[in-house]
């Protein structure tokens, strides 16, 4: 039940997280899942645990690391 309690957080911060950079619409659900994962380990890495927490995330590092995630990753892809 925890596992599935981390997916719909990570969930959440990805959509959130597109929605911030625009990208969220075009880079579907799965990503957002991986952005809002591994979005929280980057920013948790990076600003700490600090914040209101949820499902282990701390929800303000986690967003801001999964939006950095969404904007170097659209950055690449985007390119055509």
């Amino acid at each position: 039940m925890y596992w599935l309690w981390v997916l719909i957080v990570g969930g959440v911060i990805g959509a959130i997280a597109g929605a911030i950079t625009s990208k969220g619409k075009s880079m579907g659900i799965i990503f957002n899942i991986i952005a809002g994962l591994i979005g929280s380990s980057i920013g948790q890495a990076l600003l700490g645990s600090w914040g209101p927490q949820l499902a282990g995330m701390a929800l303000i590092p986690s967003i801001i690391g999964a939006v950095i995630l969404v904007a170097v990753v659209s950055f690449f892809v985007g390119k055509k």
